[in-house]
């Protein structure tokens, strides 16, 4: 879609083709025509041709569109979409803190057992496990051992805390999903804001344009007046002075409209390219309704909410840790050993091998209900269910300051549509007028009736009266675009599209 090389590539087929046909025409026409003669035709041909083809390389872009290549290519709508998918994870991910720890352990070891009457404490988990009788010297004798453990570990009763951690994780994913709502509204607002800029600067290119050929057709009636010594130097200097005047805010005209363009392509999210915007966007005025609109279903608004409401969900979260953990055990172990049974009374009751030593001989099984509370752990976790009190406080402040911010910007976006209105219902009468003067002075001048003083304030007047145009229906979209922003409901701007 962005790459205009395909239309050149095409054109060049249809030249090729051309060229042919020419040539097999010429020869069956006149044999002596050789097919060089109709290289000159050709020239004119892929001239003719490659215009068009410049031109459509430049992609009409419409409001609708770049809103949609924003949404889906801009850096930070996308991240915030990741950060969504992300919280999502988080909610199953607390669902399967519910399910029961189940632990599988399999050892297999060689060493000696000798036992020893006295403490023994391992601290950083450095002391052995090795177990034995405490015989009265030191033996050497090693065989094989290996233990086979299956632990399960399950929090069944949690008074709450385990329905709490999802109902945090669920909010904090709400929570990212009105985060990434109120980016892509803003953002539309932005790319909107940027996209009015760009057909406004474009069209005032138009309008300098315009006034330059204007200016070009008074400096070419001066110099032939003067040549002719109808009118004075003076007058020849003064319509080059307008002209270069003119070419010079054209000039700056183009680079305003550069500049308006960059920043949009820069907020659309892709690599810089070159676009023709759709200027039947200023030739209308948009429609507006007068409903007073639910400022609560505002995405700022909205995220503001889940905030609260995710800081009210962790504050819950803080109080069920002030209640016990009910929790079931259950322990199955197999143990083996190269020693035998009757080791103690003879130490030559052992054996090295490996299997016999891995073999399994003993199992123990353990089932058991514990409490687990810690009693100064309440008294830690009070100070952060008052600070989650307290910063559902502050949130709620935001909260009704972003409200009534929204309220106050609401209320000037429906003063600047009363005014851009009213302006634009007089700059036609403004824009005639200037019309009619700039012919009327023109006219007069070129029949020696009238100075160029008067033509140039004339096609000054008309200058500012096209431009004024030009500013009016911006204005009123850039009144409607505010009213969209304020009141959180961008269909305003999309249902004029």
């Amino acid at each position: 879609m962005y790459a205009p090389v395909i239309l050149v590539i095409k054109a060049v087929k249809q030249v090729t083709r051309f060229y042919l046909f020419l040539v097999n025409f010429a020869t069956a026409i006149k044999p002596r025509l050789a097919a060089a003669n109709c290289l000159y035709l050709m020239k004119s041909f892929i001239l003719a041709l490659l215009i068009p083809v410049y031109g459509v390389a430049q992609e009409q872009l419409t409001l609708s569109r770049a809103l949609e290549i924003s949404v889906e290519n801009y850096g930070s709508i996308r991240a915030k979409r990741y950060h969504r998918e992300a919280s999502k994870e988080l909610i199953e991910l607390a669902r399967r803190t519910n399910l029961p720890n189940i632990n599988v352990g399999l050892q297999q070891d060689f060493g000696t057992v000798n036992g020893q009457v006295g403490p023994l404490y391992g601290f950083g988990g450095l002391g052995a496990a090795s177990s034995g009788l405490p015989l009265p010297k030191q033996t050497w004798d090693a065989a094989f051992g290996a233990m086979y453990l299956t632990n399960i570990n399950w929090d069944v009763i949690t008074f709450g805390r385990n329905k709490q951690r999802i109902k945090v994780a669920e909010q904090t994913a709400l929570r990212d999903d009105e985060d990434l709502q109120q980016e892509i509204f803003r953002h539309k607002v932005k790319v909107a804001a940027a996209y009015i800029n760009w057909v406004a600067a474009h069209q005032l290119s138009q309008s300098f344009e315009r006034n330059v050929q204007r200016a070009d057709t008074v400096q070419r009636v001066a110099a032939v007046k003067s040549q002719n010594g109808l009118v004075p130097g003076a007058d020849l200097s003064l319509a080059k002075a307008d002209l270069a005047n003119a070419s010079i805010t054209y000039a700056r005209a183009l680079d305003q409209e550069q500049e308006s363009l960059n920043r949009l392509v820069e907020l659309l999210g892709i690599e810089p390219l070159e676009f023709q915007p759709d200027v039947s966007l200023l030739e209308k005025i948009p429609a507006r309704t007068d409903i007073h609109p639910d400022l609560s279903r505002h995405p700022e608004l909205s995220l503001y909410k889940s905030r609260i409401l995710l800081n009210e969900e962790q504050t819950a979260l803080f109080k069920t840790q002030y209640y016990p953990a009910v929790q079931l055990v259950g322990i199955l172990q197999t143990r083996a050993s190269g020693f035998g049974s009757g080791y103690a009374q003879n130490q030559n009751d052992l054996t090295t091998s490996y299997f016999t030593g891995i073999n399994p001989t003993r199992v123990n099984y353990l089932l058991g209900v514990g409490v687990n509370w810690n009693f100064t752990q309440t008294y830690r976790l009070k100070k952060q269910v008052s600070a989650g009190e307290i910063t559902g406080k502050a949130l709620q402040s935001e909260y009704e300051m972003t409200d009534l911010r929204l309220q106050t910007q609401l209320k000037t976006a429906r003063n600047k549509w009363d005014n851009a209105l009213h302006i634009y219902e007089q700059v036609p009468v403004q824009l005639q007028a200037a019309r009619d003067a700039y012919l009327q002075k023109s006219t007069l001048y070129k029949n020696g009736l009238t100075d160029l003083v008067a033509v140039s304030q004339a096609l000054y007047a008309l200058v500012r009266a096209e431009t004024d145009r030009d500013i009016a229906i911006t204005q009123i979209w850039n009144a409607l675009l505010l009213e969209a922003a304020a009141s959180g409901d961008f269909s305003l701007i999309e249902n004029n599209l």
